[in-house]
């Protein structure tokens, strides 16, 4: 994937965008003060799962699409309880 491209019509976004608007929506008027924090946590579970999964779960190949190193993979898989063997899974 070119990581150049012009992303003004890409559907990732189109989704994103309408799930922020339904956000949005649900919080009747209120003033969030963590929305990017909330936006990122659910946004990355999928993400890493997502990863996982085309990845055959080889962390290091996992990592390596994400774009970032197999440690930090392996803490962001702890945190969402997605390692291989958690009980919470």
């Amino acid at each position: 994937m070119n990581t150049d491209q012009n992303f003004d019509d890409n559907p990732i976004q189109h989704a994103v965008r309408a799930a922020l608007d339904a956000l949005w929506e649900t919080l009747e008027g209120d003033q969030p003060n963590n929305l990017y924090e909330l936006v990122i946590a659910q946004i990355e579970r999928p993400l890493l799962e997502t990863a996982m999964a085309r990845c055959e779960n080889n962390q290091s190949r996992a990592a390596e699409c994400l774009g970032i190193n197999r440690s930090t993979l392996r803490k962001k898989l702890k945190i969402h309880h997605l390692l291989e063997g958690d009980a919470a899974l």
